[in-house]
């Protein structure tokens, strides 16, 4: 499918203490800065300069960012400072050093709220705000903004606001709260209108029509896309007409408007080779290709497709070489090129593995930085608790020794149990702090799971289906060979069967059925389907189960325990038969569940050596929940695990 195209706000709000300097090119402000006076003029100097080497030299910009808060810092200017900050995180957006941008923006943010008015604190606010935006951590983006969004608004700054709700609708589209996401829009829209901002305003235009494709209310999204292009077309904005064409063939693809594709896909390619905007370029060439191919013009299909992948390679676009290599494959399998329409949906898996791993990756070690920064801020709290306690101790000891010397014993005596209780509150406060940990990984994998889950089935699912209903289309349509026809066939039936692995998989992350039906439906489905396969004869039973409702979280935990020793019992036990059991017991809803195998077993003491990552998880999962594991193996026998928990 055609790629959504959204418009990023850059809107860092830079404080304006340029003056007059800005009309002087970059040569006569060198020629200027000898002579200029140590005085808030120099700074804005200072700051004029950074700016102009923006673009052409960022370690010449950073330096006069830095003279500037230096001179500022001198005169004690807190907008010079304040100036700094913001000049300074675009500098780093720039490089695409994004953690450091939301250290210095925080850094700013800490700063306003010591030393200047809450405008500025909104102000600075935003900037944090945008800096999570651009880690993708968008919670804590639209907290900053909504906070800042409410301040502003108290202190009467309203030429923000309409800004403000534009980017408000963008976080709530990359968070998938489409409708939340109109809201804003709207309120962008009926703020921006009354302005003369109209950049602003067509940026909001065009994230309304997004959020409005995504709402399947296409009449909304064509009209505010089409406000969006006029207004591009009035301004001479080179880059808003080409991603507004690109959203309008999407539209027409959702409505298989066949034609419309063609024209706004032609339209947006004109003006992307026009500006050289490459990325648009590829995405236009790619709904171009992807229209050939509906319409079964296989040579032109082949022709755009091959020059689309070659703009990707070129300018290392990932998501669009992707896109490619699908289309690529529905072409060749439609041409009964079935070698090659499998080599480029295998290559298509492949990158799309890639990109997976590297979210997964990302999100982990988000999730990782969270628990140790908060766990940092409590050891300091503790360091700074100790250091005070000693030191008072150490007064009382003083104080002791100069009276009694029985005094001092029993001064000593108490700080030493209170030494021990201290540390036993440490050691408590520890593991409370690593189920936490523990808790917050575990919610994070499972919450990706379904993520994935839902892109593969939605995503994939969508795409191969819509691949094979072509397929069949074509096939009534074309008088083939006995030959022919059979190679067709079996390329119907090796879509069929990516299309059952690919639901397989998806089902795997995060089955259906534990979410509608709950933890024993789910686990004698598992069950059944692995015994079906006839890998290993799998036996479930469960006792106690019935219409008995778990929390998720917990049900989703035993789930995964369940699912990992059972993979383990085949692949490392190579067992025969497996028996997998779930028994409640009322009143004190322990429920037991015990997973044995006829493989060939281990010794236990390699338990502790073990490095493995899926009985670690296990074993983290069992303390997550608080419950009690047992591990009985006898070599060449089998294996046995028994875990309670509390349900």
């Amino acid at each position: 499918m055609i790629k959504r195209v959204f418009i990023q706000i850059i809107c860092l709000l830079i404080i304006s203490l340029t003056g007059n300097a800005q009309l002087l090119n970059k040569d006569s402000l060198l020629k200027s800065l000898p002579s200029a006076k140590e005085d808030t003029n120099k700074v804005k100097l200072y700051f004029t300069l950074a700016k102009h080497y923006y673009k052409e030299d960022l370690k010449e910009s950073e330096k006069y960012c830095y003279l500037g808060k230096e001179l500022s810092q001198k005169l004690k200017y807190t907008d010079g400072v304040l100036g700094f900050y913001t000049l300074y995180s675009n500098i780093l957006n720039m490089k695409g050093s994004f953690d450091s941008t939301l250290i210095i923006d925080l850094e700013a943010l800490n700063y306003a709220k010591q030393n200047a008015d809450s405008m500025e604190v909104g102000r600075t606010m935003l900037n944090v705000g945008m800096a999570y935006r651009q880690l993708e951590d968008y919670e804590n983006a639209v907290g900053y903004v909504e906070a800042a969004k409410d301040i502003l608004n108290r202190n009467g700054a309203h030429q923000y606001e309409g800004g403000t709700y534009n980017f408000l609708q963008l976080l709530y589209f990359s968070m998938h709260q489409y409708r939340k996401g109109a809201n804003n829009g709207l309120n962008a829209v009926n703020i921006l209108e009354k302005t003369d901002d109209k950049s602003t305003l067509q940026l909001a235009y065009n994230n309304l029509g997004l959020n409005y494709i995504e709402l399947q209310l296409y009449d909304s999204a064509k009209y505010y896309l089409n406000k969006s292009a006029k207004l591009g077309e009035e301004s001479g904005e080179k880059i808003v007409p080409i991603i507004t064409s690109l959203n309008f063939a999407l539209i027409s693809l959702k409505q298989q408007k066949l034609d419309s594709i063609k024209f706004y896909a032609d339209k947006a390619l004109s003006l992307a080779r026009t500006y050289n905007a490459h990325e648009q370029e590829g995405l236009a060439q790619y709904g171009v290709a992807y229209y050939y191919l509906l319409k079964k013009d296989y040579a032109n299909a082949k022709l755009m497709a091959d020059s689309a992948m070659t703009l990707a390679n070129g300018y290392n676009m990932r998501d669009v070489r992707q896109k490619i290599y699908a289309l690529q494959s529905s072409l060749y399998y439609a041409m009964q090129n079935s070698k090659l329409g499998y080599y480029y949906f295998n290559q298509y898996e492949l990158l799309n593995d890639s990109l997976l791993n590297e979210s997964i990756t990302k999100n982990t070690i988000h999730i990782e930085k969270k628990f140790e920064t908060a766990k940092k801020e409590t050891q300091i709290k503790l360091q700074q608790s100790q250091l005070r306690q000693k030191n008072n101790q150490i007064y009382f000891l003083i104080a002791g020794v100069l009276a009694l010397l029985f005094i001092s014993l029993l001064g000593y005596l108490n700080y030493h149990n209170r030494r021990k209780l201290q540390q036993t509150k440490i050691d408590e406060l520890e593991k409370e702090k690593q189920l936490a940990a523990t808790e917050a990984v575990l919610k994070g994998e499972e919450q990706e799971r379904s993520r994935l889950a839902k892109d593969l089935h939605d995503g994939l699912g969508g795409m191969l289906s819509g691949i094979k209903f072509s397929l069949n289309n074509m096939k009534g349509n074309l008088i083939m060979t006995p030959d022919n026809s059979q190679a067709f066939e079996r390329s119907i039936d090796m879509l069929d069967s990516s299309i059952k692995e690919m639901r397989r998989v998806a089902h795997n992350m995060m089955p259906e059925v534990l979410v509608r039906y709950g933890l024993n439906d789910a686990l004698k489905e598992f069950c059944n389907e692995i015994d079906r396969s006839g890998v290993v004869h799998l036996n479930y039973q469960s006792i106690g189960m019935e219409k008995i409702i778990i929390d998720q979280t917990i049900a989703v935990t035993i789930y995964r325990i369940v699912q990992e020793l059972v993979n383990n019992a085949i692949k490392h036990a190579v067992a025969k038969n497996v028996l997998v059991q779930l028994h409640l017991t009322q009143p004190d809803r322990l429920l037991t569940v015990t997973v044995e195998d006829d493989g060939k077993g281990f010794d236990k003491t390699t338990l502790k050596q073990s490095s493995g990552i899926g009985w670690n998880n296990i074993q983290n999962r069992v303390e997550f929940l608080k419950g009690k594991l047992d591990v009985s193996s006898i070599t060449e026998k089998g294996t046995s695990v028994l875990i309670e928990v509390g349900v």
